[in-house]
């Protein structure tokens, strides 16, 4: 993990903030909410860890950062604060065809795709398209943008990157092809990095070699870092704070110190007992998580984790929303078994 940082209680300057965030998709079979209520920040420097399972909303939320959630989507409420130099700028305010966030898309806030092969365009080699993202941000001849592109793919660790300049996505390994994905992303310096699930397609050796590369790259350039998985293990090596989300909304958000050390919220519990511990002489049978996500068109009432809670109270939450409560400094849980006016404490549930 990152070093603990959590002694330090100065309040760190944010470089990215949103707050209170709704983004829904409408169809002939009704809205899915994939964004309902979230706010988080991300500091200077420090990577964001968002974790939680396929459809809860990670990738959605990113997504509404740049105003790129597709034709049925549409941010419904909310702001999505850039934090510049001398000045903030509120995203959601923007028009998604205006110059000043195509100038930011890319610029100011980058994004690496899960799948490169799909993010790429197969019709034109990786040079001119990473060429094209400099052009568009920087003025500068097009051989400098060249010489700057052969630079940044020998950076990110493409072996021969004069000749690589020159090949096709489909000519790459996936491994390569993730690489000079975050080759165009860093391409202009970018504030933010937007990593959504970089290693999901990715076999275990060059996951680690990614990790390791996006590590070494914040620590040269001090950027800051978005990453989204589903991967407990890759946050705690990864993330400096985490924000866990089930159905579009924040469950928990902590330092990833206090969230391994001590979570909080049933569903981050779950996550974390579905991990295997390597090194134990024994172990029991891995617990899973109860159910399936539910149906985004009928919502759960209440608390939208409770059909799969063990620790479900009925007549509260299946109910009322949980409050988001702060039970340590930086360390915030929105469930009933924190809330002093409501129901059974945590210690009785837990035992603690």
């Amino acid at each position: 993990m990152p070093p603990d940082s959590s002694a330090n209680t100065a309040v760190a300057e944010p470089v990215l903030e949103i707050r209170n965030l709704v983004t829904h998709f409408e169809s002939d079979e009704g809205v899915v909410k994939a964004v309902d209520g979230v706010t988080l920040s991300l500091e200077r420097g420090k990577t964001l860890g968002v974790v939680g399972e396929s459809g809860c909303g990670k990738s959605v939320m990113v997504q509404s950062i740049l105003q790129i959630v597709g034709p049925t989507g549409s941010i419904k409420d909310g702001e999505i604060l850039l934090h510049r130099d001398r000045e903030v700028v509120n995203l959601t305010a923007l028009d998604s065809a205006s110059q000043t966030l195509r100038d930011v898309r890319g610029g100011e806030i980058a994004i690496i795709f899960q799948e490169p092969m799909t993010a790429f365009s197969p019709v034109h080699t990786i040079g001119w398209q990473i060429r094209e993202a400099i052009l568009h941000h920087e003025e500068m001849t097009a051989k400098e943008a060249e010489e700057r592109v052969v630079s940044l793919l020998g950076q990110v660790g493409i072996p021969d990157p004069e000749k690589r300049l020159h090949a096709y996505p489909f000519e790459l390994s996936g491994g390569m092809r993730q690489r000079a994905m975050i080759a165009m992303a860093l391409a202009c310096a970018p504030r933010v990095l937007i990593a959504d699930e970089p290693t999901t397609a990715l076999d275990v050796t060059i996951q680690a070699q990614i990790l390791d590369l996006l590590r070494t790259l914040q620590r040269d350039t001090g950027t800051s870092i978005i990453f989204i998985t589903h991967d407990m293990g890759v946050i705690a090596e990864m993330a400096d704070d985490v924000v866990v989300m089930y159905l579009g909304e924040v469950v928990e958000h902590a330092s990833v110190w206090s969230l391994f050390d001590n979570p909080r919220h049933p569903y981050t519990r779950a996550l974390l007992e579905s991990i295997p511990h390597i090194g134990e002489a024994q172990q029991d049978r891995l617990k899973q998580i109860v159910g399936t996500v539910p149906d985004p068109f009928n919502l759960p009432k209440g608390c939208h984790f409770h059909p799969r809670c063990e620790m479900m109270q009925p007549g509260i939450c299946d109910v009322d929303k949980p409050r988001t409560i702060e039970v340590t400094e930086g360390h915030t849980v929105a469930c009933v078994l924190y809330d002093p006016d409501v129901g059974m404490s945590a210690e009785e549930a837990f035992g603690e």
